[in-house]
């Protein structure tokens, strides 16, 4: 479902322009200074709103297909938007989504009349997909365009989506500084990733580089869309390099290759095992150099080191590799890299990754939780550094299944902070991450004692965090917070599992109260019991032909009933799965516990035990029991062994 910006419907302001024949003027983003500076009531000087029609003749949407060296960054410092522009336009499905119906929207030279000076483009936020009118009136100087725009000058695409953008933000200024992956997950509902390859010495861990390499490579097979940039300081921003790279500039990154070059041009041997031993050492092989493609939004400015445009490193690549690749050399912005030479240079990579989630698809698809939530008041209680306000932060459980790969997907992300610039508030991000603990596999109300980490990202103040973990089956629960406590925002968590992960926000501290109308049947807990498996041993093979089993183990507890995972191809399994009771009748309640082994038709019972619970005030015992036969047959001994700890307390909130 798309949401209207602004309650405004393109369809309705579009057909009452052509009704009564004017061209549409948009009041909420005005031609003033309003819609160009923070400070609206900032001289907007020699400026001037020009529609395409006053700019050029012949205006068009797109000219000769969309193309990413197309563009070309304005006077307003948001090269990070024109790299993202660019990396849009290389995906022309995506594109469509962001630019919709193009035809629609497209000038008609046979019926000029209908032309209206309204268009819409459309914006992923927050988990939503929103569209944004704009008309046509663009600011211009010269009667040229100031801000974004194509190297065709009757193309306005570029511009139009930019104005959108700014108004989504609040004007252009708001635009300057910004993060090219922020852009591609506003253009597609993606995730980002980001790298930091100075502090992760990418450039001279080559074990390292060949790893990225590869996933970029893979990523960009998957339709991702990848930036990076070289952090500066303030007063070296945009600063050129002695090599021609800029400082604190985001670059577009168009391609990520192995290139054929060396002896490429000589003769291929054709009974080259005759020669083996000369193959062997590469002297009629190509070598594979790992190389990566760029683009600065300026248009020109190029790296000139290695392998830079016209280099003679060039000479040694056939013309048929070259054409492959699509060298050219035009001063357009776009050049090669070796891939050390870039990781030596360049300080952070950031991927945006399109996660498949379509049931139709069929490629691998991800299921995916999506939570909206907020910090604030006594739920904002900082990172884990805050430790008596940490647990007090929003808290999400979710399942890793045993027929999931290993691989969970979370990705943290906070409101835009951009459009604040104007009410005083500096716009910056605030400082967010996650941490994820593993609990009891049947918890579902909240923690009151930190557990031990499973997983947790690094803390930054960028518009969202990422993290890919290999997590065992079982329950976790993920916390997302700031750093500092008191620091309030909104947030949008989503993750993403091979299977549903039954992620759910856990509102509760403990049991709610019992409802009036079934108090006369009902008793609230009075004790909370929490049951560790630690494992078994001595089990009986259930296989005819001897061997290990798939044990697993079902604990009850006054009719409530969760349970281990299965372990594979073992008689002495390892657990540690943790459980947990809220007891209403502790001096009565058992905790059974039933060993069974998994088979694919009917599952086989190997014993069980019965462990009693201490009621004490606080109390931990810990058991290891022979297991026992049952029904008819419970006095007797079966084979193995069962090792537990039972923790008892009346304080519902001790867990």
């Amino acid at each position: 479902m798309v949401k209207r910006y602004n309650g405004q419907s393109y369809s309705t302001l579009k057909k009452r322009s052509q009704k009564e024949g004017y061209l549409f003027e948009d009041v909420s983003f005005p031609t003033d200074a309003s819609s160009l500076y923070l400070d609206s009531s900032s001289q907007s000087g020699s400026i001037e709103w020009k529609r395409p029609g006053e700019i050029c003749d012949n205006p068009r949407l797109v000219v000769d297909g969309v193309e990413g060296n197309d563009l070309n960054q304005g006077e307003v410092g948001n090269c990070w938007f024109v790299a993202a522009c660019a990396s849009l336009a290389g995906e022309r499905k995506l594109w469509n989504h962001v630019v919709p119906d193009v035809k629609q929207q497209e000038w008609d030279e046979a019926a000029p009349e209908k032309y209206a000076g309204i268009f819409k483009f459309r914006f992923w936020r927050f988990g939503e997909m929103i569209e944004v009118v704009i008309d046509d009136r663009l600011p211009t100087k010269n009667g040229r365009l100031i801000y974004c725009h194509s190297k065709q000058r009757n193309e306005f695409w570029s511009p139009l989506l930019e104005k959108a953008y700014a108004k989504l933000a609040g004007c252009y200024e708001a635009l300057n500084a910004g993060s090219t992956v922020d852009a591609l997950v506003d253009f597609s509902g993606g995730v980002s990733e980001t790298i930091k390859l100075d502090s992760g010495n990418y450039s001279t861990d080559e074990g390292k580089r060949k790893e990225l390499f590869r996933n970029m490579e893979k990523a960009m097979t998957r339709q991702a869309m990848l930036s990076c940039a070289i952090t500066a300081n303030p007063e070296v921003l945009e600063e050129k390099m002695d090599v021609g790279l800029v400082k604190g500039h985001a670059y577009g990154i168009t391609a990520v290759k192995k290139v054929c070059w060396g002896r490429g041009d000589q003769p291929r041997v054709y009974l080259r095992f005759l020669l083996q031993v000369v193959v062997e050492e590469g002297f009629f092989r190509d070598k594979k150099l790992f190389m990566i493609r760029l683009r600065n939004p300026w248009g020109g400015k190029e790296w000139n080191g290695p392998w830079s445009d016209g280099s003679s490193e060039w000479k040694q690549v056939p013309e048929k590799e070259k054409k492959r690749i699509g060298l050219n050399f035009d001063d357009d912005g776009e050049f090669w890299m070796d891939f050390e030479d870039w990781s030596k240079y360049f300080t952070q990579c950031s991927i945006c990754r399109i996660i498949n989630t379509s049931i139709l698809s069929i490629h691998k698809t991800w299921h995916e939780a999506k939570h909206v939530g907020q910090w604030i008041g006594e739920k904002a209680g900082g990172c884990i550094n805050n430790k008596d306000t940490f647990l007090k932060n929003p808290q999400y459980a979710f399942d890793v299944r045993h027929d999931d790969e290993g691989i969970t997907m979370i990705s943290l992300q906070q409101q835009d902070r951009r459009s604040l610039k104007r009410k005083g508030n500096e716009g910056k991000n605030l400082t967010i991450g996650f941490l994820i603990m593993k609990v009891e596999e049947n918890r579902i109300y909240r923690l009151h004692t930190i557990y031990e980490t499973a997983g947790t990202v690094t803390f930054v103040d960028s518009r969202s965090v990422f993290g890919r973990f290999d997590l065992q089956e079982g329950r976790y629960i993920i916390v997302p917070s700031t750093f500092e406590p008191r620091v309030e925002g909104e947030y949008l968590l989503r993750i993403f599992t091979e299977n549903d992960s039954r992620s759910k926000f856990l509102r509760h501290d403990v049991p709610p109260p019992i409802p009036c109308y079934r108090m006369c049947c009902s008793t609230y807990p009075t004790a909370i019991v929490t049951v560790e498996i630690q494992g078994c041993e001595n089990l009986k093979s259930s296989n005819v032909f001897g061997g290990g089993a798939d044990p697993y183990v079902i604990v009850s507890c006054e009719g409530v009933k969760a349970r281990t995972p299965v372990k594979k191809s073992t008689l002495d399994p390892i657990f540690n799965s943790q459980f947990v009771f809220y007891v209403k009748r502790p001096r009565t309640a058992k905790i059974i516990l039933q060993i069974w082994n998994y088979n694919a038709l009917v599952d086989d019972f190997l014993g069980q035990v019965n462990l009693p619970i201490e009621v004490k005030k606080e109390k931990s015992m810990q058991f290891s029991k022979q297991l026992m036969g049952r029904r008819s047959q419970k006095d007797e001994a079966t084979q193995g062994s069962i090792t537990a700890t039972v923790f008892f307390s009346q304080d519902l909130s001790s867990v």
